[in-house]
């Protein structure tokens, strides 16, 4: 059973920067490609950024490319995303996601229901 625990969400400015984590337990980080996704109130969840296992090949949404950045350290089993240039828009719960068999590129363009692995998700909030 693999554990996804968020954090790293809170309240920022318009403008500003945020870093959030997550941290694996349960299997080998190292053997699953992960992601992240967000839910705004009243949307559908979204995908927003995934990474490869071996963190080679990396994938954006096209409203966060150019302003965040996914990235994983295997000998710690967590992702990160850098968020930067953030505003109202960003606002959402942030997921991460993780799956034993599909890639970081199927990620991208599959519905979110189909991935195996989930956090509790981290609150992140932009306001000027």
């Amino acid at each position: 059973q693999v554990k996804l625990i968020e954090s790293g969400g809170g309240h920022v400015e318009t403008g500003g920067s945020l870093r959030l984590s997550c941290a694996a337990s349960g299997r080998t980080f190292s053997s699953f490609a992960v992601g992240w996704f967000r839910q705004a109130p009243g949307k559908e969840r979204e995908f927003v950024a995934s990474i490869s296992y071996s963190g080679a090949a990396t994938f954006y949404a096209d409203s966060v490319k150019g302003r965040f950045t996914i990235s994983r350290d295997n000998a710690k089993s967590t992702m990160y995303l850098k968020m930067n240039a953030l505003d109202a828009e960003d606002t959402a719960i942030y997921y991460c996601a993780g799956d034993p068999v599909l890639s970081a590129q199927a990620m991208s363009m599959m519905n979110y229901s189909e991935f195996d692995y989930w956090g509790q998700g981290t609150q992140v909030t932009v306001s000027s």
